[in-house]
């Protein structure tokens, strides 16, 4: 079976290269082809010897997720879905700003979480993404925008909790920040967990890690139950014990990631809890407006109750932000993703 190089770190290639009799420098030399220049075919790798090439052809390849459907946004914003070597389908997003380009990433095919408000808790897990699948997600994007400036930050907030996928997900970070490959520094990757108190104290104790962002969205046990029910095994006690533990870097802070509910936990009460819950910790807030999803009966906060809320929390000395989210008209946006639409035939 040939050997999949998609999803191999440096030093794997290296070993790979002294594997087949060659030098280690071959081996960076084809992550340099591979995650810095993009050149998917062997033979557009012309910094290789023919022979190696040969080799290549022969005993390995690359397996890139293939674009299946494109959906652009009235703002830019880029939803695709993607077909992966099974069938199965994920999906990824591309934000192009002035400033920056950002891409949200899948780090699983469905969702175990179930997260009441949230589109992909409607498919279940159907599997875990391998590092290869993750970081592939970023290549086929970047070669579709090669008119625009480089991703220069990456997001794992799409399909998944990623850290129940942890090992594929902490190497894909890996392969994103290597400087001689796409070069992404780790402070502008950001994990987002629906607080998986294991998984954050693993992060915690890595040497490269990428940002975290914790996914709240409530300030009762009962509530966060009701609409999250991972908390039931770490509720909020426990998840902020974690929290208030996790280092953090010079200039770093924490995210909370609030999506605001309708006439649920958009309440003053709930900003003044959230006020308490955040006491001593060097972290900020985005307020996220909840996004319509046809199958469910929640509603969006009014524009008045989600204002009220920031101010509240900008009182209480919290860093507080709004975040309108892109790609509403194309179901991009924060908790709309569910490759619903995985059943169309593959892009030709």
């Amino acid at each position: 079976m040939p050997t999949e190089l998609l999803g191999l770190t440096l030093e794997e290639l290296r070993r790979l290269a002294g594997a087949w009799g060659e030098p280690a420098y071959r081996g960076q030399q084809l992550f340099h082809a591979l995650y810095a220049e993009r050149r998917f075919a062997f033979a557009r790798m012309t910094n290789l010897s023919r022979s190696l090439r040969e080799r290549l052809e022969r005993d390995a390849g690359i397996t890139l997720p293939a674009v299946q459907q494109r959906y652009t946004s009235a703002d830019g914003t880029v939803r695709y879905l993607l077909r992966l070597a099974d069938g199965r389908a994920i999906e990824t997003v591309w934000m192009p700003e002035a400033r920056r380009q950002t891409l949200c990433l899948s780090t699983q095919a469905g969702c175990a979480v179930d997260c009441h408000f949230c589109a992909t808790a409607q498919l279940g897990l159907l599997r875990n993404l391998t590092a290869g699948e993750i970081a592939g997600q970023t290549l086929v994007v970047l070669a579709d925008q090669p008119r625009q400036r480089p991703t220069t930050n990456i997001v794992l907030m799409g399909q998944g909790e990623p850290l129940l996928n942890y090992e594929a997900t902490l190497k894909a970070v890996q392969l994103f920040a290597d400087p001689k490959g796409m070069a992404i520094p780790l402070l502008k990757i950001t994990l987002s967990t629906s607080g998986i108190v294991p998984g954050i104290r693993r992060l915690a104790a890595e040497k490269r890690r990428p940002k975290l962002a914790v996914s709240l969205n409530a300030t009762t046990d009962a509530q966060r139950d009701a609409l999250m029910p991972i908390n039931c095994k770490y509720p909020l006690a426990e998840l902020f014990d974690a929290c208030r533990r996790y280092p953090l870097r010079a200039r770093e802070r924490l995210t909370f990631e609030y999506v605001l509910l309708g006439g649920v936990n958009d309440t003053a009460e709930d900003a003044r809890r959230l006020v308490r819950l955040t006491r001593g910790l060097r972290a900020k807030v985005n307020l996220i407006p909840w996004n319509a999803v046809a199958a469910l009966a929640y509603r969006a906060p009014t524009d008045d109750a989600v204002e009220s809320f920031q101010q509240i929390l900008r009182r209480g000395g919290r860093l507080a932000f709004i975040r309108r989210s892109r790609g509403q008209d194309v179901a991009a946006a924060c908790g709309q993703l569910a490759s619903l639409d995985s059943s169309a035939p593959p892009a030709t």
